[in-house]
């Protein structure tokens, strides 16, 4: 008889293990949290080293614009290191979110613990043999739609302002290659290679834009109140 009791499928969690559970949510939010930060930090240089290319570009009509072209290769190692980064931070987030979807949601339901789906031993089989959950390529393409395409932008439209307008308005063309050639480099491969650089960029951030967790899922309509902000009102 005690074997059979061993054998059937547990329907619930005792206090203690809900406790233990308790913890794990704890420790999954805590973990994504410090890659939330990692994340902010890159970003920060990105922000920083650019704001410091422009100041030094645009401080006078005879300063070079050579130092976007450098910031942008400095800037595209912080993409390298923060698309790793995110990886890291959306393998925390899936368990956390499992956790508050399949354990802590019912709860809140008063529905007690539930196994719905078998989350559970899903989420020993990851916690087994962790994998992440998103591809290093998919990563770069969320960050540069979230954040980094735009920072791009702005050093593409402040280089070629540089350009036009320093140190006299532009012309002619060949005065656009003129002023683009660096060292011993025609201004026309200069540009050349700007516009593969940052033609890469746009290129992984529209590849991966089909690859969006969750896009072809129906989005329910925008509620006719925030139920949320109301409880938040008080009674």
């Amino acid at each position: 008889m005690d074997d059979i009791a061993a054998k059937a499928p547990k329907t619930h969690y005792t206090s203690a293990e809900v406790t233990a559970l308790s913890h794990l949510y704890r420790a999954e939010i805590y973990r994504s949290t410090v890659w939330r930060t990692r994340l902010d930090a890159t970003t920060n240089w990105a922000v920083v080293t650019t704001g410091i290319a422009l100041s030094l570009t645009f401080s006078s009509a005879t300063a070079s614009p050579l130092p976007l072209v450098l910031v942008g290769l400095l800037v595209a190692v912080f993409l390298y290191i923060e698309a790793r980064r995110y990886r890291f931070f959306d393998f925390w987030r899936i368990r956390a979110h499992v956790l508050e979807l399949y354990f802590l949601g019912p709860i809140l339901r008063g529905q007690g613990d539930q196994f719905a789906r078998g989350w559970n031993e899903t989420l020993f089989q990851d916690y087994q043999h962790p994998n992440l959950h998103i591809t290093y390529l998919e990563a770069v393409g969320r960050r540069l739609r979230r954040n980094y395409g735009w920072i791009f932008l702005i050093q593409v439209v402040a280089y070629l302002g540089k350009l036009m307008i320093h140190p006299v308005p532009l012309s002619n063309l060949d005065e656009l290659f003129a002023r683009a050639t660096i060292g011993p480099v025609p201004g026309e491969i200069v540009l050349l290679c700007g516009l593969a650089f940052h033609g890469t960029w746009m290129a992984i951030a529209f590849r991966t834009f089909r690859s969006r967790r969750g896009a072809d899922r129906e989005r329910p309509p925008p509620p006719a109140t925030d139920a949320v902000l109301d409880l938040a009102r008080g009674p």
